[in-house]
């Protein structure tokens, strides 16, 4: 299987147990389960945040008063994929222990998530687009070595 190429910025700001994030956030493991999910070649920043930030930016963009787990911020699918990845700490780690999933997994699952929305995938347009976007996630898993995001 051939993977398109990564330009990939990752940062990490400053929320509590940083460093616990951080450490299951190696460069490498990044890159890798982003350009499983990439149809073209992309350049990425992923930005890791704790609650206020990532309440802040939900709020600022998209009007909504709580932290939530990704944001992305695409900006061109052509000729290049670019865009932003924001993921809550916090919010991250609450679902994963919610759906009794390790923390680097639910990570794993939300930088593919994260990176099909940068390419125009949308799980909130129709019942139809949500069960193609989760199908194909679900495939990207599998094919990393983890199970399906989505079973009970």
């Amino acid at each position: 299987m051939s993977l398109q190429q990564l330009s990939l910025s990752l940062q990490f700001g400053r929320f509590a147990d940083a460093a616990a994030h951080r450490a299951v956030l190696p460069r490498h493991k990044v890159t890798r389960w982003i350009r499983h999910a990439l149809a073209t070649d992309a350049e990425i920043t992923v930005r890791i945040v704790g609650a206020e930030e990532g309440q802040q930016l939900n709020r600022d963009f998209r009007k909504k008063d709580y932290a939530t787990n990704v944001l992305t911020f695409d900006y061109t699918q052509e000729p290049v994929v670019t865009a932003d990845l924001v993921l809550c700490a916090p919010v991250i780690e609450r679902e994963a222990l919610e759906q009794n999933k390790s923390l680097e997994e639910h990570y794993a699952h939300m930088l593919v998530h994260g990176a099909l929305h940068a390419q125009g995938w949308d799980h909130e347009t129709s019942t139809a687009d949500a069960d193609e976007m989760e199908a194909y996630e679900t495939d990207i898993m599998k094919g990393l070595g983890f199970a399906d995001p989505y079973s009970k």
